[in-house]
């Protein structure tokens, strides 16, 4: 295995959870220690980032924005912060985060990381193309595509914790609680995540959850 790769941004195909489509750079060069993706808003007018704030997320991650190229417009708890191509922006975890873009084409690329933390491999990219059957009610089928990917991909905790969620809704309590005892082995901020999560509500008065979550 070589130690180096290239890819041009163009070449790492987009994902999607419903909502703005990324490009999972981490994933797709096998990175561990930092997270990085990127986003291009292909109109004037796009959102390019989600809107939200890592302290909500409940990782508190700080976050790097770079525009790659285009102009971007920022609102940083509703604060608007013109940016063309080359500049860099700094948000911190408690921060309301959003981008547009101001030019077809706009790209961004961001970088994150938990202050006094080792970076913490998730999944969310493997799970984002089921976020929308998720969305729409659809448990089942959600889960049995959920159940797949960990098979090739056993080690991400917000895959099984997803997917349990989804078993869960389902009525599928043993294999929801199996998935969720998983990821809180990896991650155990998933254990308080899932004593207030009403994704578990059909399996919450199972002896099993109750001991795994306290």
């Amino acid at each position: 295995m070589s130690g180096y790769a290239v890819a041009h941004l163009d070449e790492i195909d987009e994902i999607s959870d419903g909502r703005c489509a990324s490009r999972p750079v981490r994933y797709h060069f096998g990175i561990t220690s930092f997270g990085i993706n990127a986003w291009t808003g292909r109109e004037a007018g796009d959102r390019i980032i989600n809107e939200h704030d890592e302290a909500q997320a409940g990782d508190e991650q700080e976050e790097l924005y770079l525009v790659q190229r285009g102009r971007a417009r920022f609102e940083l708890d509703g604060r608007r912060i013109e940016a063309g191509a080359d500049t860099l922006v700094f948000v911190r975890p408690g921060v309301k985060r959003t981008a547009f873009a101001e030019e077809p084409g706009t790209t961004i690329i961001a970088l994150g990381g938990t202050p006094g933390k080792a970076y913490e491999l998730t999944g969310y990219e493997i799970w984002a193309p089921l976020a929308p059957l998720y969305e729409a009610g659809n448990y089942a089928e959600a889960a049995d595509r959920g159940r797949e990917l960990i098979k090739a991909h056993p080690e991400y905790p917000t895959l099984l914790y997803n997917v349990a969620c989804c078993e869960s809704l389902a009525g599928r309590t043993a294999a929801a609680i199996e998935h969720l005892r998983l990821a809180i082995e990896r991650a155990d901020r998933f254990r308080s995540l899932a004593a207030e999560d009403s994704d578990f509500d059909p399996t919450r008065d199972d002896p099993a959850f109750k001991e795994l979550v306290g």
